[in-house]
């Protein structure tokens, strides 16, 4: 019998889905699960995005220009990062198979196999699957819980630093700590990347749900590093359209954006339909983006609130996107994750969370923390959360 591939057999399961068949067969049997573990929102997608494809006229479905369509690509430059204050050509830019693509496609342009790149831990865990099918390794800098995961010190990244390093990636806001990264971290990372000579591969695909007064504060937005920085972005979030699978790339150095222009000319184009979405979506008004985040304030107020009021269970506030890592009084969070889908019912119900350790790279760290979206309308929510509560009491592994 042939061997399989070694990088294939040692990439990771996807922490936010493998316990997927235990939510299934829980379905199966009748129960109804409440699901915190994905961050797919129940909010409705803009009206527009929707008509965009109802009105799309077509007897055939072409490809698109390898870096999406100039209809698309001009839009997003004029109608939604200029008013932002990014400006950028268009030949700086393309249109990807969401912000997933978008990192694979960074780390084979930006990076040799070997070399290194430096994240903050908790990190999404998909960075472990494109780190290692590009075999990039992560280096991680750790931070705390405790001190609701901010930004450790510059000489902590100094730290790890080595000779094969060539950039750090930062997601602002993060997944899965929801941590807002303040315009002096940002300046603090880019006088990093300058003195060093690093990519800033910047993940902004939460940019929308910041929930402080400050205003964002962009890596494309710090001074003399140009060159540097590589955005990444995605429709996905932003507008709620996950299943269009629409992202992009951004950068001003161009030998960048040459190199991710060969690799998106081999995979064709990105999804027709998914670029009509997202063209559509464009011209959304102000007041969506204003009802989408005074929602989600609402829902993160809840989660903070009712978490912190389990016995043993500790949560720090987030400050952007719509997750939060807590910490609970069980040994094995992942086992705890399990239990509440095979074992749990209340009334019938029962809710699904991610077990966060396969969020860090540092072993047995995060064992018996667990990431929550609060991506489900308010009495749901609530609801879910009671569900875990009322789990914690009867698991036979809880810490009393």
């Amino acid at each position: 019998m042939p061997h399989i591939s070694h990088t294939a057999e040692i990439m990771p399961e996807s922490a936010i889905r493998k316990l997927t068949p235990y939510a299934d067969q829980a379905v199966a049997d009748g129960i109804k699960v409440y699901h915190l573990n994905i961050g797919a929102p129940d909010i409705k997608s803009p009206d527009s995005a929707m008509k965009a494809v109802r009105d799309f006229q077509f007897d055939h479905l072409p490809y698109s220009n390898s870096a999406g369509t100039y209809a698309l690509r001009r839009a997003i430059a004029e109608q939604y990062y200029k008013p932002i204050g990014i400006e950028f050509e268009l030949d700086e830019m393309l249109i990807t198979v969401a912000g997933s693509e978008a990192l694979t496609m960074v780390f084979q342009a930006a990076c040799d196999p070997g070399d290194e790149v430096l994240v903050l831990e908790p990190f999404y865990c998909n960075y472990n699957t494109f780190s290692l099918m590009n075999r990039v390794e992560l280096v991680t800098v750790h931070t705390d819980i405790r001190n609701a995961f901010k930004l450790p010190s510059i000489e902590e990244f100094e730290k790890a630093l080595t000779p094969r390093t060539k950039a750090v990636l930062l997601c602002n806001p993060a997944n899965p700590t929801g941590t807002l990264y303040t315009k002096a971290d940002m300046l603090a990372i880019g006088e990093l990347c300058r003195k060093h000579d690093l990519f800033l591969i910047s993940d902004e695909a939460y940019r929308e749900f910041c929930y402080t007064d400050e205003p964002y504060f962009s890596a494309m937005q710090i001074p003399d590093l140009q060159e540097n920085v590589i955005l990444v972005d995605s429709a996905s979030k932003r507008y709620n359209l996950c299943g269009a699978r629409i992202g992009c790339i951004i950068s001003h150095n161009k030998d960048v954006i040459k190199l991710i222009n060969k690799l998106a000319q081999a995979r064709l184009c990105p999804p027709v339909l998914g670029q009509v979405a997202t063209y559509g979506a464009l011209s959304a008004g102000a007041d969506y983006f204003e009802k989408v985040r005074a929602e989600y304030i609402a829902r993160r107020d809840i989660t903070i609130s009712m978490l912190n009021e389990i016995p043993g269970v500790y949560s720090p506030c987030p400050q952007g996107a719509f997750y939060t890592v807590a910490q609970l009084p069980v040994p094995d969070a992942e086992d705890f994750c399990k239990w509440m889908l095979t074992d749990f019912r209340d009334r019938g119900e029962t809710v699904m969370i991610t077990p966060a350790a396969p969020f860090y790279k540092t072993p047995d760290t995060g064992l018996d923390q667990v990431r929550i979206a609060y991506v489900i309308e308010q009495p749901e929510l609530r609801r879910a959360l009671e569900l875990l509560a009322k789990g914690l009491k009867k698991y036979p592994h809880a810490r009393a």
